[in-house]
């Protein structure tokens, strides 16, 4: 129920309140990666593919898509376009500063500061792993398209995700983040997690963002792994962040 409340009529609280006030002119609302249908397929998802999601949270993102496309249909393209609205999907983020539980990098860092081996629940899952400020730099771009002449052009639905082919499993960021941490890190499989419903790959084709928005990643995997390393063991030391 929380993550309905929150997700949808969240939503449209917000849209309301833009709806109310005359001088917001453009509105990013980020959703996920997790809207898409899970179709079984190793195609990258686009922008133009079908909604869906199998659990609360992501089938109430994609709920969001609709709501967003609804108010864009109901308020503005028809009433001269004073509100610019785009949806924005990307990939499973990671960075220093986040301490969220039941998310990977978090828990990695979590377990081999402690001297414990972290358990993964689905170790073969692939995911468009990429850093927090990849992302943001292309709602960043997107909400200057939006505040521009030609801002209902790009109002409409973007991927912001990681080069294709710089995917990686679960296991596979696991043991990157193991090592880049060094000192023994250890990862494991959790025996018990083939009872958790996964969606087994979920790539992302961000070709609109790259050709239209001129927006395109920074850093590779790699990359992202050792920066979000660092963050925290420089906090650890006292640093200020």
């Amino acid at each position: 129920v929380d993550t309905w409340a929150t997700n949808v009529q969240g939503s449209v609280n917000l849209l309301e309140a833009v709806r109310r006030q005359s001088s917001v002119r453009a509105v990013v609302m980020v959703t996920t990666d997790k809207v898409y249908e899970d179709s079984d397929s190793t195609v990258p998802h686009r922008e133009s593919d079908r909604l869906g999601g199998h659990d609360p949270y992501s089938s109430s993102k994609a709920a969001v898509e609709l709501l967003s496309s609804s108010y864009r249909q109901s308020y503005w393209f028809s009433q001269g376009g004073e509100v610019s609205l785009a949806t924005a999907r990307a990939g499973n983020v990671i960075g220093g500063g986040d301490w969220g539980t039941d998310r990977l990098v978090p828990d990695c860092l979590r377990a081999f500061g402690d001297g414990r081996p972290v358990v993964l629940r689905s170790p073969m899952s692939v995911r468009p792993w990429q850093h927090v400020l990849e992302p943001l730099s292309g709602y960043i771009v997107l909400a200057e398209r939006l505040m521009g002449s030609e801002g209902q052009d790009v109002a409409s639905a973007w991927n912001f995700g990681p080069v294709l082919g710089d995917e990686a499993s679960v296991a596979d960021l696991a043991e990157m983040v193991a090592a880049a941490w060094g000192d023994g890190a250890e990862v494991v499989d959790d025996p018990d997690s083939g009872q958790i419903r996964e969606t087994a790959i979920l790539r992302l084709d961000s070709s609109r963002a790259r050709n239209l928005l001129g927006w395109s990643p920074r850093w590779g995997l790699m990359e992202a792994v050792d920066r979000t390393v660092d963050w925290n063991r420089e906090l650890s030391t006292g640093s200020d962040m």
